[in-house]
């Protein structure tokens, strides 16, 4: 069984890689001309959609509310597995992921992430501070973002989830955006973050919770709208990994 989940494994993340290289192109010219053109946005999401589909694996959104294409959000979701993105990058609401500095620096993979979306070195804190300011940005300018607040995949026990880290619900209350808790609770199993890189086929479901509004609070509230967003989403993972 391991053999044909390591040939199962190999053939899904090699054809990852090669759709990938097939729109590279389209990638690299969007990017010289306009890295936030609506098409980016749909490269993104065709490529998701092809690499589950390709791969055999059932993938499922849950919206507990229907959201507003014309609205803006921060979203925020557990991070157990890589595969968390792919996932939530099929939604319809062309978000900008803030990620590790280091998905910048894979070849070729590197260049589109790090021209898209955000990166910053959680050890240093000049990086941290730089990509709030970029994302402080982004939110003016209207984009969307997609935010890990546990601050990268870190939980040692998933579906425990680590302890959120502040500037996801920070950057909320300032810019008064809602926020979208998601909770991804299947993709510790499909692709545990153990360095083995061996897929499992399971079905993966992403289910996006009512946005939480955040106008008129202030920072004496970030600790109580924090507490809220990580209780939805564990909730929903404890009852789905019962």
């Amino acid at each position: 069984m391991r053999i044909l989940r390591r040939i199962y494994s190999t053939y899904s993340l090699t054809l990852f890689a090669l759709i990938f290289l097939f729109i590279l192109p389209l990638f690299a010219l969007l990017i010289r001309f306009n890295k936030r053109h609506p098409i980016i946005f749909e490269l993104h999401r065709i490529w998701a959609w092809l690499f589950y589909t390709l791969s055999f694996i059932p993938i499922k959104e849950i919206y507990s509310k229907k959201l507003d294409l014309r609205q803006q959000y921060i979203f925020c979701s557990n991070h157990f597995s890589y595969l968390d993105i792919p996932a939530i990058g099929i939604n319809k609401v062309r978000p900008i992921f803030v990620g590790k500095h280091s998905l910048g620096k894979i070849p070729l993979f590197g260049y589109m992430y790090r021209n898209i979306h955000i990166t910053l070195n959680r050890e240093n804190l000049k990086s941290k501070y730089d990509a709030l300011g970029k994302c402080a940005k982004e939110l003016d300018k209207g984009q969307n973002l997609v935010i890990f607040p546990e601050g990268g995949i870190v939980s040692k026990q998933p579906p425990q989830m680590a302890r959120f880290k502040d500037g996801a619900f920070r950057l909320a209350i300032e810019k008064q955006i809602a926020i979208v808790p998601i909770t991804i609770p299947y993709n510790w199993i499909l692709l545990p973050d153990d360095g083995k890189l061996l897929l499992k086929r399971h079905e993966n479901v992403i289910i996006f919770h009512d946005p939480i509004e955040t106008k008129g609070m202030d920072m004496n509230d970030l600790e109580s709208l924090k507490s809220r967003v990580y209780e939805i989403i564990d909730i929903e993972l404890k009852a789905r990994n019962a």
